[in-house]
């Protein structure tokens, strides 16, 4: 059961979207004002926010603001008198709301919604998968239906794009959560090793072999192995590979018995295996094994509207863990780092604010603090806030407006 606070300026639409959610077992609380909103949040696990009237009121935007300090952000909906659905849509990228609904209120419509994005929202903080584009929903759903399942996964995406952190996701939410996870990277080890590494050998099977070892496949036994850079794999153990995926038996190097495991393998890449196969650099058989379920990463240049939740991520992240009071970003600051290309995706972002978090020398990084190759690698510089270029488009990845820019850092400030 989730808390719901509804602003209660528009009386009719508040009382039918409490009798709505109150159908549904959720507690319903009125707000009249800020500070009341402000007062009343806490202590619950899970907290929505239903906004009656106009979004773009300075009153709209602070009670988001309240919202804002949580990370993931729950969900926040407001109610339009607009019926066209792509106008609506534009009306919450533009409000930074996570749907907006027509009026008159749907009683079905508003149970099925705000449940949908409560559902999101606990997803988001299970697996730490955050942001608020189409491609993280997605993305999300894939994890909640796949999850579930022992299938094999195959992660595709660009480097730095988060694979590792959604094959986690497949593992905390499956039955296997107790069980181990085990990450191995495919590309880090000459071939002479990686066998050894995946399943393990005996005593004297070569030299320096002093001992029995072990291998990922039996240490993630009854868990999860993700195979990141699988396109890396070289010929002679990916023919093991296949066996191991339609048996799950397997012999340790230097061994002459085999062992079975119940392993669920996720595979990841940054390349287009298809035309590994093509190319004869990756077995036809094994890609098509490997490609039982499928999800994309998409780089972070396609998502750009996910990158202010992601700084806010990550200043709080950093901030605690270098015991450094931070404030956030300059306007002109963040508008450089959405106007970025990000070619190592996620984790150059992260990696990039921590060094700011550190090497910044005051509680707000500016545009100054920002690398030079940073600085210059974006769309356009914007002097001042009063230049921040509008929305560019309808589509998922839009760069937020003006508005927007300005609310997130006074969320990233105050």
């Amino acid at each position: 059961m989730a808390r719901v606070f509804v602003d209660g300026r528009a009386v009719e639409a508040a009382i039918a979207v409490r009798q709505a959610v109150q159908a549904d077992g959720h507690e319903v609380e009125f707000v009249e004002s800020v500070r009341e909103l402000e007062g009343r949040l806490g202590g619950a696990a899970e907290v929505a926010l239903v906004l009656t009237g106009p979004p773009g009121e300075s009153r709209a935007a602070a009670m988001r603001g309240l919202f804002e300090t949580e990370i993931p952000r729950p969900p926040v909906l407001g109610l339009t008198e607009e019926t066209q659905p792509d106008a609506r849509r534009q009306l919450a990228r533009s409000f930074d709301l996570d749907e907006a609904l027509a009026l008159p209120v749907d009683p079905d419509e508003v149970r099925v919604v705000l449940q949908t994005h409560l559902d999101r929202y606990d997803l988001q903080r299970q697996t730490g998968i955050i942001g608020r584009t189409e491609a993280v929903r997605e993305i999300l759903e894939r994890v909640h239906m796949i999850a579930p399942v022992m299938s094999t996964v195959l992660l595709t995406g660009e480097s730095g794009t988060g694979k590792e952190l959604v094959a986690r996701a497949f593992h905390r939410l499956s039955p296997r959560r107790a069980r181990a996870f085990i990450a191995v990277n495919c590309a880090a080890l000459p071939e002479s090793l990686l066998e050894s590494e995946l399943f393990g050998h005996e005593k004297g099977a070569f030299t320096g072999a002093t001992s029995l070892r072990r291998g990922m496949f039996e240490l993630a036994d009854g868990g999860t192995l993700l195979l990141d850079e699988i396109a890396e794999m070289p010929l002679p153990t990916q023919t093991r590979l296949l066996r191991v995926l339609e048996s799950r038996r397997f012999m340790r190097v230097g061994g002459d018995h085999e062992i079975q495991v119940s392993v669920r393998v996720v595979a990841a890449t940054n390349r287009d295996l298809r035309q590994a196969v093509e190319t004869g650099e990756f077995r036809r058989d094994l890609y098509y094994r490997l490609n039982v379920l499928n999800v994309h990463v998409p780089p972070l240049r396609d998502r750009r509207r996910d990158i202010p939740v992601l700084i806010r991520r990550f200043i709080s992240e950093f901030s605690r863990q270098h015991d450094r009071e931070f404030r956030g970003l300059a306007p002109e600051a963040l508008q450089i780092l959405l106007d970025y290309d990000w070619p190592g995706n996620v984790r150059e972002l992260r990696n990039l604010i921590e060094s700011m978090v550190v090497l910044a020398p005051g509680s707000v990084i500016r545009p100054e603090d920002i690398p030079p190759e940073i600085r210059s690698g974006g769309v356009s510089l914007v002097p001042s806030p009063a230049h921040i270029a509008p929305v560019v488009d309808a589509g998922a990845g839009s760069i937020p407006s003006s508005p927007q820019l300005a609310f997130v850092f006074r969320t990233l400030v105050d």
